[in-house]
């Protein structure tokens, strides 16, 4: 141990060995944070006697679990690290609830309800297809629920007729989940708090089971995920929370960086330590972030440094339009990938908003650079793989009634809209699933024998499945059901043959992932299905890296870094956005600005448009006031050299073999 502990900086090292009470690590971007949770997961096994199964760290994505995990594992070799748990915030919540279920009035196999299923819930309620409409309540429920607000209290806040409209729907929502057996996304959260706040004994079990805790990325947290923490962690607050003020982008979806606040509130005793050696990028670099950023009020006083050097000057460019700011990035990677010879996925460019990409990829098909763009399709929103995953919920929960609809009538089995409105008419007044109507005798008598005949035939072949569900490898009852269904010849009568090729070629991927996940984790049918429901993306499955430049945005570059960095578009009403600059309220921005600078490790360039269209008229643009405010230490503001002739001959002929060499690569 003291090997791994001389490997880490002197305030690394004091994280790692405190474990006197509650710590909150303020670490600073690229500050090595992760190489502190994973070395004080390995302090705690090796140095203080604590049985791995007793740790828990938790963090906000899929993929960090899954580094912290490996990182971890490889720092105690050779010891017991059974039952160590690292993962999400709502892969601990689902854990929670597949042991507490029957404590909160639902049974073991609940159905965890997507993003689209809880929009379509909510869809029938407002009776609406407007999706702006939907979107904006789904919204307002997630962050009422992040708030750990009921419907009750929402309804009582109300002073709008449109908020009570709103809290109405909220209710309705809830008891159609609960109708469902079903919970949402922000429900992973909720109701384990609510019900370790309503039952003590459990809440008792569940200390005794993690009696240490870590916690990743915690200025993310919302109100409820700062409620669990605090409930597990209990009084003596053994704990250790890791997380930079600096970096709190994620308000608009509920987090709250008065969580760092509380902690000191809450924990009298609280320890803080700070980690600025920032192991990312250069001086030049970190002095802009940190120029930026002293102009935010300061929860904790911090400042970057490095041992990097100074490195390459910042360089601010001024565009004349969003074409010309595309191409001159475009242009910029070619050359100067050509004339480094680096990898594509060497560069990233970062801006404010998803719209903003629909240039930057013409002038990249342009100039024929691979591109990959973050935030694309999940696998799991695959028409394909959802209409599998209906038929898995149903055998899950037959009280799942949107999974129902949508595995009784794909493929289509002559089961049309009209028996399916019979049926949920039924259903209402008997108050009872459709899956369980199906098979009364009432509703016999007022349906179509033919139809009754398929319903209780596809009924049968669900509760055949559900009763072999939990003894049968996963895969073998997998094989089955697409068999069964023959979903591959379906697929080829809706589609061209290349079309339904590549989509059962998912289909077959996610089923082949699926049977080796359940024999490798040991996890049934059930198991798996619940645990699909938390992946957004089928991320690193391949564990191949492509080499293409990365598009992506501001929120979600956070936590990544890139060589060579394109910050683009930095101009008031963009960076910061407009709604800010209304509202007077721009520290957010500030951080955004912050996180995009500090994504770079070795260049950094920066841009704006000095004109703009919008609404089919050219608008003047003015540059952000972040670029004023990152000071002026070796930044090259390159808006006074675009008319300037090259007088340096070296130069010049560098720059004609550069382009004698893209033409020739374009021949």
């Amino acid at each position: 141990m003291r090997e791994l502990l001389a490997k880490l900086n002197p305030p690394q090292r004091e994280a790692v060995e405190y474990n006197r009470g509650p710590l909150l690590v303020l670490a600073g971007a690229g500050s090595g944070k992760t190489r502190v949770i994973t070395h004080k997961i390995a302090y705690l096994i090796k140095e203080c006697g604590i049985q791995a199964k007793h740790i828990t760290a938790i963090t906000f994505t899929n993929k960090a679990a899954k580094e912290m995990q490996e990182r971890a594992t490889k720092l105690v070799t050779g010891l017991n690290t059974r039952g160590l748990t690292i993962c999400t915030f709502h892969a601990l919540g689902l854990k929670i609830l597949r042991e507490e279920a029957v404590n909160l009035g639902y049974k073991q196999n609940f159905s965890v309800l997507d993003s689209y299923d809880s929009g379509k819930i909510i869809s029938d309620l407002l009776e609406t297809t407007d999706k702006s409409l939907i979107r904006s309540l789904q919204g307002q429920i997630s962050l009422w629920k992040n708030g750990f607000i009921s419907p009750d209290k929402a309804l009582a806040q109300a002073k709008e007729e449109f908020d009570m409209v709103q809290a109405k729907i909220y209710q309705q929502y809830q008891d159609t989940l609960l109708a469902y057996q079903a919970i949402d996304f922000d429900d992973l959260i909720r109701l384990p708090v609510e019900l370790f706040q309503n039952n003590l004994a459990v809440l008792h079990k569940w200390q005794l089971k993690i009696r240490y805790l870590l916690v990743d990325e915690y200025q993310d947290t919302n109100v409820c995920q700062y409620q669990l923490i605090k409930l597990l962690a209990g009084t003596n607050g053994l704990f250790t929370a890791v997380g930079d003020d600096d970096q709190s982008i994620y308000a608009w979806r509920g987090a709250d960086s008065q969580n760092l606040h509380l902690l000191n509130q809450d924990y009298p005793n609280l320890n803080i330590i700070k980690l600025e050696q920032n192991y990312r990028s250069t001086i030049t670099i970190l002095t802009a972030a940190n120029q930026v950023i002293q102009n935010n009020p300061k929860l904790f006083e911090k400042k970057l440094w490095s041992e990097f050097g100074t490195g390459e000057s910042i360089r601010v460019i001024s565009c004349p339009n969003e074409e010309a700011e595309a191409d001159m990035v475009a242009r910029k990677i070619m050359l100067h990938q050509l004339q480094h010879q680096n990898k594509f996925s060497d560069y990233a460019i970062l801006y404010r908003s998803n719209f903003q990409s629909r240039v930057l990829e013409q002038a990249l098909r342009n100039y024929k650079i691979p591109y990959n763009i973050s935030g694309g399709q999940s696998f799991f929103d695959k028409a394909e793989i959802k209409d599998i995953m209906a038929y898995l919920r149903l055998i899950l929960n037959d009280d799942d009634d949107s999974a129902f609809i949508r595995a009784v009538t794909t493929p289509k089995r002559g089961i049309g809209s009209t028996t399916i409105d019979k049926l949920s008419g039924y259903a209402k007044r008997r108050n009872i699933s459709l899956f369980e109507a199906l098979f009364e005798e009432g509703f016999a008598a007022e349906c179509n024998a033919i139809q009754v005949e398929i319903l209780l035939e596809f009924g049968n072949f669900i509760n055949n499945l559900q009763f072999r569900q939990n003894k049968e490898p996963a895969g073998e009852l997998l094989n089955e059901l697409l068999a069964a269904i023959k979903y591959e010849s379906y697929l080829y009568d809706i589609e061209e043959a290349k079309g339904a090729e590549k989509r059962y070629a998912n289909v077959m991927s996610f089923v082949e992932w699926l049977a080796k996940k359940g024999e490798n984790d040991n996890k049934t049918l059930p198991e798996l299905t619940q645990t699909v429901s938390l992946i957004t993306m089928l991320e690193g499955q391949n564990g191949e890296e492509v080499d293409a430049v990365k598009l992506t945005t501001l929120h979600a570059s956070k936590g990544l870094e890139y060589p060579y960095v394109f910050l683009i578009s930095c101009e008031e009403g963009i960076l910061p956005h407009q709604e800010s600059i209304n509202v007077n309220s721009i520290d957010e921005e500030r951080r955004l600005m912050y996180v995009g600078i500090t994504r770079a490790q070795y260049e950094l360039t920066i841009s704006y448009c000095e004109q703009r269209r919008k609404a089919g008229a050219l608008e003047t643009r003015e540059r952000s006031r972040f670029i004023a405010e990152m000071g002026g230490h070796n930044i090259i503001d390159e808006a006074k050299r675009r008319y300037e002739k090259i007088s340096d001959k070296t130069e010049l002929l560098s720059k004609f073999n550069l382009l004698k060499a893209l033409i020739n690569k374009d021949a």
